[in-house]
């Protein structure tokens, strides 16, 4: 880090729940003179200033100031940030140097890295991978899920015999260009809408994730699912060797769904490449209990099972949610903030196999009108509660002995909250002291 020394850095986007405390600390700890910038205000981002407490840092809250930029050495910007930000826009004019936290630990990292992108199942993916992962090496955990891993870098925990697996969002690889770097191994899971309202086109979108494999070395790997027409063609674009997963003798698994069957094989794949027998994974993976927000089993009241799939952000998402449990039998809540994504497909599966479909959110009164044109007699019943908290309580009141309620929304949160995290939290809060 001593290229870091006596450097001028902005950051720019702390973020409510932290996203920019580990790259601060980061930053600090190589001897950056570093200022904080993010649009909320101190009272807001209470929680992530409290992670910087006693670092003699900068902070310019409640707004940006190009004047910031003055003698600024170096732009770290949030991947949360849009692309066409006023900031940024200055910093192009000006010609100060932009990147992200992910580049930089690329450009850091000692160990071996395994990337995991896709639009559904990555997070889930890039768990059991490290799960299988860590029965043979040291193994560590970061990207779009869990915690910074620079602060690990600091500390010296990530040495060259470790193993790095990162989640990556489109978000994160829409800068790594900047760097010219990608992951030894690459392992896409599917590509399906997602995010147009920050791409505009499934092309945009899928040409940011294919920088998860651009620039690897002829040595390194591509790992794609067999059999995805949309994915079969990136084959011929990757530098390195190209593998194909998915077939393999299914793996016993606590969590439920065949979506989740789909994410071991895939994990699988990862280990096997990198030498994990297969026993070895099947013991990782048989202990493995998901993820939270991720079909989550909340609560079983009165014979009723609550599940959070708050992440299931997609259509996508949500039909995967919904083909895990009996037809028939699901008060699904459904809505949110609208991504512009069709709603067309998830409206016949909710319709084909819900009991009840709960509209809720921003996109709520879409749902219902598409799902009520789909209708065969009076199923599903159909209920809008625009507001998230009625709408945990119409499907309370819609279920019966041996129904699943499922939170799964097939949208983003931002209409009513700050993240899916907050959404699933407020879920099982409703949860357990409405039953």
């Amino acid at each position: 880090m001593t290229d870091l020394k006596d450097k001028r850095v902005l950051v720019m986007g702390l973020g409510r729940f932290g996203g920019g405390v580990g790259v601060t600390r980061w930053l600090h700890g190589g001897g950056a003179a570093v200022t904080v910038t993010d649009r909320a205000t101190a009272d807001e981002l209470a929680a992530s200033l409290a992670q910087l407490d006693g670092l003699d840092l900068a902070f310019r809250l409640g707004g940006h100031d190009e004047a910031d930029l003055d003698g600024c050495d170096l732009l770290v910007v949030n991947p949360a940030v849009p692309l066409d930000a006023p900031l940024l826009e200055a910093a192009r004019r000006r010609g100060v140097a932009m990147t992200t936290e992910i580049n930089l630990f690329l450009q850091h990292c000692p160990a071996p890295i395994v990337g995991i992108t896709g639009s559904v199942g990555k997070s889930t993916t890039a768990a059991m991978a490290a799960a299988i992962l860590a029965t043979a090496r040291r193994t560590h955990l970061g990207g779009n899920i869990g915690r910074s891993l620079l602060t690990d870098l600091a500390d010296g925990s990530i040495g060259p015999r470790d193993v790095v697996v990162l989640e990556l969002s489109s978000f994160q690889l829409e800068w790594t260009p900047v760097v010219g770097l990608s992951p030894s191994v690459a392992l896409v899971t599917n590509l399906v809408p997602n995010h147009l309202d920050r791409h505009g086109t499934l092309e945009a979108y899928g040409a940011a994730k294919k920088n998860i494999f651009r620039y690897q070395a002829p040595e390194d790997a591509l790992l794609l699912p067999a059999g995805d027409a949309t994915l079969a063609p990136w084959a011929d674009e990757a530098p390195g060797r190209v593998r194909l997963f998915g077939g393999d003798e299914p793996f016993a698994l606590r969590v439920p769904g065949p979506h989740n069957q789909r994410n071991a094989q895939a994990a699988w794949a990862i280990g096997k490449l990198l030498g994990i027998g297969r026993a070895d994974a099947q013991t990782a993976l048989v202990a493995f209990e998901g993820l939270p927000n991720r079909l989550a089993l909340v609560a079983e009241r009165r014979g009723v099972r609550y599940y959070d799939d708050s992440k299931a952000t997609t259509p996508d998402g949500a039909l995967v949610a919904l083909a895990s449990f009996d037809a028939g039998r699901i008060v699904a809540i459904v809505g949110g903030y609208d991504k512009h994504i069709p709603l067309d497909a998830l409206a016949d599966a909710l319709a084909a196999r819900c009991k009840a479909v709960i509209a809720t959110g921003a996109v709520g009164p879409q749902v219902a009108a598409l799902v009520e044109a789909r209708r065969r007699g009076c199923a599903p019943e159909v209920v809008s509660a625009p507001r998230f908290d009625d709408a945990v309580r119409a499907a309370q009141a819609a279920a019966a002995s041996g129904d699943v309620v499922l939170l799964s929304p097939a949208c983003a949160s931002y209409d009513q909250f700050a993240n899916y995290i907050a959404r699933g939290e407020r879920f099982a809060q409703l949860v357990r002291t409405l039953v």
